[in-house]
């Protein structure tokens, strides 16, 4: 009940945060969508200058998006789709659109007010800008120890539990067992610090979204037929226009509202302040144009793969899979297998795991940077990435309720400093195509 509680109440003042932003900015993520693409997409074909400090903006998405796109993408769909309707999916587009106003908010002041360690690498993230610009110390401790705690939940062992699972499904391997092959991988990546994490996701996450979104788009050619009349199902139900869906399945308008809501707030993690920390090591001199990275994050997260994703959902089997019973990522297994028998579904599990274990790394480098803010000795930065790794060995053995009650709570508690500090310096922010003011 408390848990429910707290999440209802934090998705709703996220949902407001990103309305107020989305105003403020006079929603440029419509009326400036072309600079938007420009900036981002529109500059990976650029040769990128030898970076000698920091990270390169692609790398910082990209090592972000391992932070987002995980079984969320794949299971939290599904698990939306049947909790709260088909509706769900449309309530999931708003909360990404407000989110893109937020998530490019907390990146702009991540680069603003970031630090340079001794080392001579960037540290940045809310803990940074509320100490550096509120002078709220307590705040920013308050938030870092709980971004090393949440680490642990969503970016550890409720990942792991569906990688195990996926591994056990496609090579018949012992979850126990390969728990604690993942942890030797992730040891031997992290340990190399945001560099190396940054150049696996650079490959991997790239990589899987496009044969992800191929083998959705394939799908979705296939089953064409039936991709208007499911559009037409996702807004009906969302607005309460489909009596039929809603009297029979006993879904309700609120019901789609808050699934669809809280579980797009949760899957692009828009305002929870993971995704600032390592777009702040971002070699980049202008805040705005790292914060336009962030909005084209959301769009790719929520808007494409949480949307092919649904739509393989409610087009499979002429549209009637979504109500077999099934749910998470087994309904979404069974939307593949529907078409590309056992390889999709043996596909799904494959995607399972290269989505996941990036998002790991991307969480333990969230982790061992809060854990910098509070505690910055190299020695205490080595045990947290042992005990992380620890954490993913034993995690198949740990029951999956309470793994996701603890998550959920983390994370709720954890994007309140952050939102009260984005809404005290939004006067600081300026939208992406304005210039300084001095």
């Amino acid at each position: 009940m408390t848990k429910t509680i707290l999440n209802d109440f934090t998705m709703i003042i996220l949902l407001f945060l990103g309305l107020f932003l989305s105003i403020k900015f006079l929603f440029f993520q419509i009326t400036k969508v072309g600079f938007i693409f420009k900036n981002t997409v529109g500059t990976l074909l650029k040769k990128d200058k030898k970076n000698i400090q920091g990270i390169s903006s692609f790398q910082a998405v990209t090592t972000a998006l391992a932070g987002t796109m995980g079984v969320g993408n794949i299971a939290g769909v599904a698990t939306a789709i049947v909790a709260g309707g088909p509706g769900a999916v449309f309530w999931m587009w708003i909360s990404a659109f407000l989110g893109m106003a937020t998530k490019y908010a907390e990146i702009f002041l991540a680069v603003k007010y970031r630090n340079t360690d001794k080392t001579g690498n960037f540290a940045a993230g809310p803990m940074y800008y509320i100490k550096n610009k509120l002078k709220i110390n307590w705040l920013a401790v308050v938030f870092s120890v709980l971004c090393v705690f949440a680490s642990f939940g969503i970016g550890n062992m409720a990942q792991v539990k569906s990688v195990t699972s996926a591994i056990n499904h496609v090579f018949s391997i012992n979850e126990v067992i390969s728990g604690i092959i993942v942890a030797g991988i992730v040891i031997m990546i992290i340990f190399g610090g945001v560099k190396r994490i940054s150049q696996i996701t650079e490959m991997v996450i790239p990589f899987i979204s496009v044969i992800y979104i191929c083998f959705s788009v394939v799908f979705l050619y296939i089953n064409r037929n039936f991709i208007c009349q499911t559009f037409s199902l996702i807004i009906n139900s969302a607005l309460g226009l489909d009596k039929a869906v809603s009297g029979i399945m006993g879904y309700s308008v609120s019901g789609a509202v808050k699934l669809g809501l809280s579980r797009g707030v949760f899957t692009n993690e828009a305002g929870l302040g993971s995704a600032p920390i390592v777009h702040g090591a971002a070699n980049t001199k202008s805040p705005a144009h790292q914060g336009v990275w962030g909005v084209f994050e959301v769009f790719l997260d929520t808007i494409v793969v949480c949307t092919v994703t649904a739509l393989v959902i409610l087009t499979a089997n002429h549209g009637m899979l979504w109500q077999s019973g099934l749910d998470g990522s087994v309904l979404t297994s069974a939307a593949f297998k529907s078409i590309f028998n056992q390889t999709g579904e043996r596909f799904i599990s494959l995607s399972i795991i290269f989505f996941a274990i990036p998002s790991m790394l991307g969480w333990c480098y969230y982790g061992e940077s809060a854990l910098k803010f509070l505690i910055n000795k190299e020695k205490a930065i080595n045990i947290y990435r042992f005990i992380f790794c620890c954490c993913i060995a034993i995690s198949p053995i740990i029951d999956t309720k309470s793994i996701w009650t603890i998550s959920d709570i983390l994370n709720s508690l954890m994007a309140l400093p952050n939102i009260i500090a984005i809404f005290l310096l939004r006067n600081l922010i300026y939208a992406p195509t304005e210039r300084k003011k001095t």
